[in-house]
Order: C-alpha cells, then structure tokens, then sequence
C-alpha cells in the first residue's frame, strides 16, 4: 500500500454575466443578466470540457477498480446554469457520486467574497450550498473550500465554528516559508481545523503551463515523487475548464489525465485520497498562521485580485453597505439578484493588475477596461438600491398601517334593546 497521497480537487464555477446596463435602465429595466452570453458560454464549455472530462473520470474510476479518487466544488451559480442550460451535466455529476469514489465540498453559493464582508452572510450562503449538495447528489460535504482558496486565521475559525474540520487553501510562499505544502497543517488560531494546502508549483504545471512543457503521464509522476521526497501529500487543485477551455483538447491535455492514473498507480509510490481522507490518514506536522487572507490567485497569492483598487473597493462596500436593509426587507427575489452581485467574478474585472498577471486578467475579462466593467457594476447596483429602498418603504409603510390599527379605538356597538 503506498504510503504517499495525491489528492487531486477541480473547482467548477461558471459566472452570472451581466448584460450591458446603461445609464438610462436604472429604475427602468430590472433584469441585469446577459442570458445569451451565459446559455452560450456554459454550453460551450460543457461540450468542450464538463461532459467529456466527466465521462473520462467515470471511465477511470472504472478501470481502476476504485484507485483513482477526486474531489469537486461546484459553486451555486454553476448549479443554476446547470439546471438551467445544460441538465445533462448534472446528471455526469450524479453518475461520479454514484461511484463513491468522489468527494463534493462546500463552497459559497454564489462564488463570492462574503467571508471578507459579512460573517452571517457568509454562512447563509455556505448552509446554501451545502443542502443544494445534498439534494442535488446526496451526500452532505464535510471539507470547505473557500472561494478562489481564500482563508485567514480568522476565516479558518468561522469554516471550523459551522462544523467543517478539514479546509483547502493556498500553499502561498510568504505564508509558508521553508515548510512544505505537502503536509497536513492546522490553523493557528483553530488547532482543531486540519489544512490542505495546494503545491502550486506541480499545479499550475497542468492548470497553466501544460502546453509549454509538454509533460507526459511518467514525467509528471517523476516530477511529483521529487517533490514529495519532503511529504506525505501532492495537492493538485486547479480549474476544472483547464480541460478543454483552457487547455484545448490538442494540446493533448486529455491523453495526459487518461494515462496519469495508471502512471501513478504502477509507480506505487502514490495512491490518490479525497480530501477528508488525506485529513483522516496523515497527523498535521505544524500550524500555519494567516493574519491576512490568502488565495490561490496571482503572483502575490492574496486578495488583490478583487480588492487591489479603488474601484473594487468602492464597489465590495457599496454591495455589502445593503446586507442590513436587505435582512429586514427578507425578499427572495432581491436576495437572489444580491447573490449574483456578490461573485467574485465582478470584482476580477475591474482589476487594474497588468504586469505580472495581465494575460491572465484579459483571459477571463468581457469588458474591453477595469473601468467599463465598474461603470457598469455600479449601474445595476444603482437600480437594485431602487427596489430594495422601494421595498423597504412599503414595509414601513404596511408597519405603520398596522401600528395605527391597533391604536384606533374600538367602535363601540350599541346595545339592541327588543321591543315586548
């Protein structure tokens, strides 16, 4: 039995765009999504990668007899354009649980940055998406994956409080030091929650650098023994749409993950785990201390890709300035629209970082400037203001009524008197 792991973790997340949203729509025009962009996109990149590496997956686990394991998050947003534009990727996703052999983790709902902003928001959203899980493919996650692997001491503490003992995060160098990423580490702050944290380096060799090196199944097991001579664990996280969306299918990036189990397997110095089986198999070595929230994302592995400017600053306040109002309103409505405003995503486009991780912003990015997609952001923020003050007034309004009805006195009846 090999004595190492691979824990190999594929995020699945597709965006709510919104549409072009001028000036002159607020107060008018209250639906803010681009459908044929959204519809067009995720059929797209289910035919090119969610369907194919689905039934690949299905395929290996089969082959293997139950060796080869993986673990998913799949964001609310994703779910809903599932349900929405392409069903039959929520039925690939069922065959994998079926299996056993996969593990779901809990997310966010809506992809979004709420464990920087609001605590009860963040868990609202995290209960959310847990049932969705469950409802969707039976089984109740027991590992938390933050949005984009953020995490901080204090994050760490709240995952822990909503009952998740194990986390994935970012094998960031600043916060690591000499250590490894291929351990199991806890939280300073939280001893209690276990760490997995992402060896970013054998990662992006797949995820970004695939089609530069060219790397066959044997090399790359070459590449992960050297790695884990320091270890118990390789954590291979990456983008699930690296396959096929962002490493196109003849860059040969299929042929690599159909050969990479059984490169593993008859090397036998590795087996793969789910996350809360490595959590399960190997006792943490140290604790990792987080005062500042890390992520996967960048060069600098922290949270500027969405929050780095002015412009992400002053709209993150603007969209969580509304979680009071929005708790009194109680509105399922306003509260899913909210939702969607919360992705990341949003945020992402009006990042002005265009030096060491431009290519990769302009990758992702509909908008032509960092400032077009703010102008518009803050344009559908104006309208939903609109409606939630709208609301809000009527329910002062239905309050007041109600108020001035109890104290009205009663009339008084008077008494009928028969006549003998």
């Amino acid at each position: 039995m090999a004595s190492k792991s691979i824990c190999l973790y594929f995020q699945v997340h597709q965006p709510t765009r919104l549409r072009l949203y001028r000036f002159f729509d607020i107060g008018k025009d209250s639906h803010y999504y681009d459908d044929f962009a959204n519809r067009t996109i995720l059929r797209r990149v289910a035919q090119k990668c969610y369907l194919p590496m689905n039934q690949l997956m299905l395929e290996l686990i089969a082959k293997n007899k139950g060796k080869f394991k993986i673990a998913y998050s799949i964001s609310g947003s994703a779910l809903e354009q599932f349900q929405r534009f392409a069903p039959e990727v929520i039925d690939s996703f069922k065959a994998l649980a079926a299996t056993g052999k996969v593990e779901f983790l809990a997310e966010t709902y809506y992809h979004s940055l709420a464990s920087l902003a609001s605590e009860s928001e963040f868990r609202h959203q995290v209960v959310k998406h847990s049932a969705l899980i469950e409802e969707l493919f039976g089984v109740k996650p027991v590992t938390f994956r933050n949005t984009e692997l953020i995490y901080s001491n204090g994050i760490g503490e709240m995952v822990y409080d909503m009952g998740y003992k194990t986390m994935l995060t970012e094998g960031a160098r600043h916060i690591m030091g000499w250590q490894s990423p291929n351990y199991v580490y806890t939280g300073e702050t939280q001893p209690k929650l276990k760490l997995l944290l992402r060896n970013y380096m054998l990662s992006d060799d797949i995820a970004f650098r695939f089609n530069q090196n060219k790397v066959t199944a044997d090399q790359y097991v070459g590449w992960m023994k050297e790695s884990a001579k320091e270890g118990d664990i390789v954590n291979l996280f990456m983008d699930y749409e690296t396959f096929g969306e962002h490493q196109s299918e003849d860059t040969g990036i299929f042929a690599f993950m159909k050969a990479l189990p059984a490169a593993v397997l008859k090397d036998g110095t590795f087996g793969f785990a789910t996350p809360s089986e490595v959590a399960k198999k190997y006792k943490p070595v140290s604790d990792i201390a987080v005062d500042d929230p890390i992520s996967w994302a960048d060069e600098e592995r922290d949270v500027t890709a969405w929050l780095g400017n002015e412009l992400q600053s002053e709209a993150f306040k603007k969209v969580y300035a509304m979680t009071e109002k929005l708790a009194i309103v109680n509105d399922e409505d306003l509260y899913a629209d909210w939702g969607h405003l919360q992705e990341s995503d949003h945020f992402y486009y009006m990042c002005t970082k265009f030096f060491s991780d431009g290519e990769v912003h302009k990758y992702f990015n509909p908008y032509d400037t960092p400032y077009e997609a703010f102008i518009n952001y803050m344009n559908v923020i104006s309208d939903f203001q609109i409606r939630l003050d709208e609301k809000r007034a009527a329910l002062d309004v239905k309050e007041t009524a109600q108020e001035e009805l109890k104290k009205a006195p009663k009339p008084v009846r008077k008494k009928v008197v028969k006549k003998k």
